[in-house]
């Protein structure tokens, strides 16, 4: 098992592609012992690599420069270790994942507030052209408690709504960060989720809301969600993703040679 989830954040993409869903399988059983890890690992061979990317159009996207998700239009991944297009190996991951998103969506009302947040994190990356993904992620916020899975459902709402863009989930998304009655963890979602729905320029009241409550402290907790997790590199992934979504021009924290290391 370990293996198998090793190969999930490796680049054995094609392999790691034919194996989905079966792990789907696996991460559904609420008996087995390993469906926690599986399921954090699942959403990975569906998403592309960035390695710490996380500008507007990068942070929400499974590949870099598109806001579409057209199947025969993978050919920007370029090929794996093997010569194999990695493109190819995404959206077969991508088709297994919302062809088991009936069985996934239960996985939102677990009782372990992590698997609530990997299991937005993996159909995020289901297509969702009849909206049924992201009707659940609203329902589900309306009944959500735990702060850090709130926020993963904006996360959510807004990667799915990328690639099928819908002036509602839009508009939803900047009434939660412009909501004090929010966590100030659904609110920072919903800036950083804002900012990738839109062209338009970050009004003021983003940048105040986000300076207020962007602390080191909440950031690093805020490493818990894989979105920021995957942000991250040598800083906490939000305050990485604050930087490039609203300070694009600040260097990279390395890019200063008297910054301390990593």
């Amino acid at each position: 098992m370990s293996v198998l989830i090793g190969m999930c954040a490796d680049d054995s993409r094609a392999s790691v592609a034919l194996a989905v869903p079966f792990l789907i399988r696996i991460a559904t059983d609420p008996h087995h012992p390993h469906r926690a890890d599986i399921l954090g690992s699942l959403a990975a061979p569906a998403r592309a690599r960035h390695f710490g990317a996380a500008s507007r159009d990068e942070l929400l996207l499974h590949r870099s420069g598109s806001q579409h998700e057209v199947p025969d239009d993978y050919d920007d991944y370029g090929v794996e270790v093997t010569g194999y297009p990695a493109g190819w190996s995404v959206a077969a991951a991508r088709s297994a994942i919302t062809a088991a998103t009936p069985v996934l969506l239960p996985l939102l009302s677990d009782s372990d507030p992590a698997v609530r947040i990997d299991a937005s994190y993996v159909l995020a990356t289901a297509a969702d052209a009849g909206r049924s993904v992201r009707k659940a992620f609203v329902t589900r916020f309306a009944k959500e408690q735990d702060p850090m899975a709130l926020a993963a459902l904006v996360l959510a709402t807004a990667e799915t709504a990328r690639a099928h863009p819908h002036r509602t989930d839009t508009a939803w998304i900047r009434e939660l960060w412009q909501d004090r009655a929010q966590a100030p963890e659904v609110r920072l979602a919903a800036s950083i989720g804002w900012l990738c729905l839109t062209d338009e320029p970050a009004p003021g009241d983003l940048h105040t809301t986000v300076d207020a409550l962007a602390t080191e402290e909440r950031a690093r907790a805020m490493d818990g969600l894989p979105w920021m997790t995957a942000a991250g590199c040598g800083e906490p992934g939000l305050l990485r993703c604050i930087r490039r979504t609203l300070h694009p021009d600040v260097p990279e924290p390395y890019d200063d040679p008297w910054a301390p290391l990593p």
